[in-house]
């Protein structure tokens, strides 16, 4: 049987490029190569998967269609097409070409409809015919012998649609119809009108009554009225939008099919194109694949790379898995079984002295630890492993009894403390924990291989795995692999045999020692960043592990008192809402409230949807309705208080240790713009703004007897941070003079003396202040102040008159970013803004505002990063017993031995507001209390 596919070139271009619409790919030389990336993956994955004999991709031209002659706006309202996709086209027309798949395109038609017309055509020809792509137009098209095949997604495998699959989808009879149904809800995306108020339900169930659209119109009288007149109305719309959704399938191209036969590769063409892009993963996989030619041009290509790889001529290149068309992931590179490397077991006392006497005669080494959990504080050690030189490593394994295990570990004990040797981890934080849960002090100097990847390119994955991957062209053993994958059934560490723990342990420690070699060397090029490592995130690094092995003492019952008082509450909310809506139904159930807003309280004439059909009722959409019916602001209350019992209220007291403690976990290499992130459970979302939500903070208690819970917190430091960048004297006036910001800035847009400012005016200067300091558009505004976007832009523009130096220091960033592709914080952390210079509008304004805000969230992340160092040196430098115990954003949190409390509460404040030098005063506010609240 013959096989055809013919490929959709634009759709899997697009689907593509979207892939990795948040982590772009790019080559050495700054191209962006994400679209091109995911298309050949996804054709390699056909190529291999299902082995067609004939193939061709089809392609749009930049000629207008007759369609555009048959009506005007066809595809008028489209986005300019992505820079990403626009570069990616040529190169992909030259890859196919290189690979001998013909390229299919006409002037004057559509891909669509050369692939109908080939398609058809191949069918009576004895072939079976593959379209591949995800667009749902192709389903008139399917018969007996066409299948639409669309490629995997990362949540859906591969589907292959044939007649059975198209009638159930679309709930009609005949594929044909597939046609009507489309004609009577039109296309957006297409400019498409169909017919309005029809939508995709309402569409299949016409067609399936009356079998077309043209008996449809002719028995329009037979429809309820609002049907009918819609019908009637739109009667010509509808004939007219059937054609413009009709594939045609008379294309004049000509074209052999056998000119379409998968013939073998031109690798003299290829290999170096796939160079040009680094796509070593994607090269190698061809130079195994069959169908190259030229045995020669293969075999010189597999003997280069072998020298490269001698020679440790490594080129980054990121191989992180994606779906490609069938959600499998990228073939590795290298391996442990295919690299020459030497790991040595350390299993006798004689041995272990022999390891330690040689670390201490070293500058710098590598160290990881083997555990038998994640949580770093419940952790037991079963082995650990060093390494100082490339393809070398050493493993000691640890034996269960404690303290076998300590005599073993005493031994390091000088290494460790060494003060002029550099210790070197991936993630340290976690490995400084579970040797200090065996009593073992891991002193300066430190190097994190994590936080130096993370501030090389901050929105990038930063674990071992992928950093081997993009940097060595490595791919390391997987865990899995020893203990099985996630989940219940997982084993643990101690259940590994010794000789496979001894291989996996020892390539952690030499990877890692080889990734420090290489981020070092790439950190050089940018002294600034080298600083930021230095300065403030290395020596955050045991300030957080001690934050979290603290802990923060919680009051159990202050919990269970709330959980019942909100189980109360809840439950009267339930019932003023049922009253309201003279029923009983589930209230958290979208579709079933849904239905109560708008098909019974007709809440909205014309409310949205979400892709599945059923009425949108997220907080946004209720927002806006608060005012229509006293259902809805019941319905936002009785969500916050579900939130907060569910998220906080019960589940933090099974949380919490022996001694009523709660240990958070903080982490430095999540958040692009340098802010701290908390997790499990995430102490930084706690609500402060609602009544309730201040209540969890009642539980939050210190741990002294007679102790007290204090709060030292940067009073408005982005706005103080905006006045010292953009240098405007009216921010900087009020600062240096200590006067209410929200005040004066109300006064200057509302125009009136500071004495008359209402609260309401403050409040709406309070928001303008900080959604304007990041980039909020009128739109925005408006939905924040509940105003006109007439009157938000009105407000903008006079905030701007008020604060022309604001505006002007905004522009500028955004020039500067645009210039230089990245921004900076005031001490030098970097973030790469890759969408600055796009064409598509959403994807621009994205990285515009990001350009805006990171400098700002990023120096003040910076700055209190900074504060918590030199606060924590002070508190262990002065041998005090109170302690630091969590960061909330602009916030420090102690637990305070009730002796100390005036001392803390001096020091603190001038050791935060010291940590930089800007044009304005830095401004900490600090309170004291018996709990979180009282102390904020």
């Amino acid at each position: 049987m013959k096989k055809l596919f013919l490929l959709d070139a634009l759709a899997l271009i697009y689907r593509a490029y979207y892939a990795f619409i948040n982590n772009p790919r790019r080559n050495s030389k700054g191209l962006d190569t994400s679209a091109i990336y995911g298309f050949t993956n996804t054709l390699l994955e056909v190529l291999q998967k299902e082995k067609p004999t004939h193939i061709g991709v089809a392609f749009d031209t930049a000629a207008p269609t007759f369609r555009h002659d048959t009506y005007e706006e066809y595809k008028a309202h489209r986005q300019e097409q992505p820079e990403g996709i626009s570069v990616a086209i040529p190169y992909i027309k030259k890859l196919l070409q290189a690979m001998h798949i013909p390229i299919l395109e006409m002037d004057g038609y559509e891909a669509d409809d050369i692939i109908g017309t080939l398609a058809k055509r191949a069918e009576k020809e004895g072939f079976d015919v593959y379209m591949m792509t995800s667009d749902k137009d192709y389903c008139q098209l399917v018969s007996e012998h066409i299948f639409l095949y669309k490629p995997a997604t990362k949540t859906k495998p591969t589907e292959v649609m044939g007649v059975p699959e198209v009638l159930k989808k679309f709930k009609i009879k005949d594929v044909k119809q597939v046609i009507d149904v489309l004609a009577l809800q039109g296309d957006s995306s297409d400019n498409i009108p169909g017919i309005p108020g029809i939508g995709e339900k309402t569409a299949q169930k016409l067609i399936m009554q009356y079998g077309s659209v043209e008996n449809l119109i002719a028995h329009a009288d037979e429809l309820p009225p609002h049907l009918r007149d819609k019908v009637k109305e739109h009667a010509q719309q509808a004939l007219l939008c059937k054609e413009l959704v009709t594939i045609y399938t008379e294309v004049p191209i000509d074209i052999d099919l056998e000119s379409l036969h998968y013939d073998p590769f031109n690798a003299e063409e290829l290999l170096p194109l796939l160079d040009e892009l680094e796509f070593r993963s994607i090269k190698n996989r061809l130079l195994e694949h069959k169908a190259f030619k030229k045995p020669e041009v293969v075999k010189q290509a597999q003997k280069q790379a072998v020298d490269n790889l001698q020679l440790g001529l490594f080129v980054s290149e990121q191989q992180e898995e994606v779906s490609n068309g069938a959600g499998d992931s990228m073939p590795s590179m290298r391996n442990i079984y295919t690299t020459r490397h030497f790991y040595h077991l350390v299993d006798t006392p004689e041995l272990v002295q022999l390891l330690a006497d040689k670390l201490l005669q070293l500058k710098a080494f590598c160290f990881d630890t083997e555990t038998t959990h994640i949580d770093a504080l419940q952790a037991e050690l079963v082995g650990m492993s060093f390494a100082w030189q490339p393809h070398e490593a050493y493993y000691l394994p640890l034996p269960e009894d404690r303290n076998e295990a300590m005599r073993s570990l005493e031994l390091l004990r000088p290494v460790f403390e060494a003060p002029g040797i550099t210790k070197v981890a991936q993630n340290l934080k976690y490995d400084l924990a579970v040797l200090a849960n065996y009593g073992m002090e891991v002193k300066p100097p430190f190097y994190d291989t994590m936080l130096a990847a993370y501030l090389l390119d901050p929105d990038e994955k930063h674990g071992m795995n992928f950093l081997a991957k993009k940097f060595l062209a490595y791919e390391p053993v997987s865990i899995e692999s020893l203990i099985g994958k996630k989940g219940k059934n997982q084993g643990s560490m101690r259940e590994v045999a010794l000789h496979e723990i001894k291989e996996y342990a020892a390539e952690d420690a030499d990877i890692t020692w080889q990734l420090y070699a290489v981020l070092q060397q790439k950190l050089k090029a940018y002294p600034r960043l080298q600083q930021v490592l230095e300065n403030i995130e290395l020596p955050l690094v045991p300030v957080l592990e001690d934050m979290e092995r603290c802990g923060i003492k919680i009051d159990v019952e202050v919990l269970q008192e709330l959980s019942s008082l909100l189980g109360k509450e809840i439950a009267t909310l339930e019932q003023q809402i049922y009253e309201l809506a003279g029923e009983s139904f589930n209230i958290a159930s979208p579709k079933q409230l849904g239905e109560i807003l708008f098909d019974k309280l007709k809440l909205d004439k014309k409310p949205k949807k979400t892709p599945s059909g059923q009425y949108a009722t997220g907080e946004e959409i209720l927002a806006k309705l608060v005012d229509k019916h006293p259902i809805v602001p019941l319905i936002l209350d009785i969500r916050e208080l579900q939130k907060l019992k569910s998220t906080y209220v019960d589940p933090l007291p099974a949380m919490v240790d022996a001694q009523s403690k709660l240990h958070t976990s903080f982490n430095q290499a999540v958040a692009a713009t340098g802010r701290l992130s908390s997790t499990n459970p995430n102490l930084q979302n706690i609500p402060i703004r609602t009544e309730r939500g201040q209540e969890i903070r009642k539980a939050f208690i210190p741990s002294f007897e007679n102790g007290y819970i204090v709060s030292a917190d940067y009073s408005q430091i982005e706005l103080r941070l905006m006045a010292h960048l953009s240098n405007d004297p009216t921010m900087k006036q009020a600062f240096a003079e200590g006067k209410d910001i929200h005040a004066i800035t109300a006064a200057k847009i509302f125009h009136v003396s500071i004495d008359e400012v209402t609260p309401s005016m403050r409040r709406a200067a309070k928001t303008a202040n900080f959604g304007i300091l990041y980039g909020v558009s009128a739109f925005g505004l408006a939905e924040r102040l509940r105003i006109s976007r007439t009157e938000a832009k009105k407000l903008i523009e006079e905030y701007f008159a008020q604060f022309p130096a604001v505006r002007q220091y905004q522009e500028d960033i955004i020039h500067k970013a645009r210039e230089q592709g990245y921004v900076e914080t005031i001490f030098g952390r970097r973030r790469y803004l890759r969408g600055i210079d796009s064409r598509n509008q959403t994807v621009r304004g994205h990285a515009e505002r990001n350009a805006i805000n990171t400098p700002l969230q990023g120096s003040a992340a910076d700055i209190i990063k900074l504060a918590m160092v030199r606060v924590y040196d002070w508190l262990h430098r002065e041998g005090l017993r109170s302690k630091m115990v969590l960061q909330v954003h602009d916030e420090l949190l102690f637990d305070v031995h009730p002796a100390e409390l005036d001392r803390l509460m001096a020091e603190v404040p001038l050791l935060m507001s010291r940590v930089v030098e800007l044009s304005v005063p830095l401004k900490v506010d600090i309170g004291k209390g018996r709990n979180w609240l009282e102390a904020h």
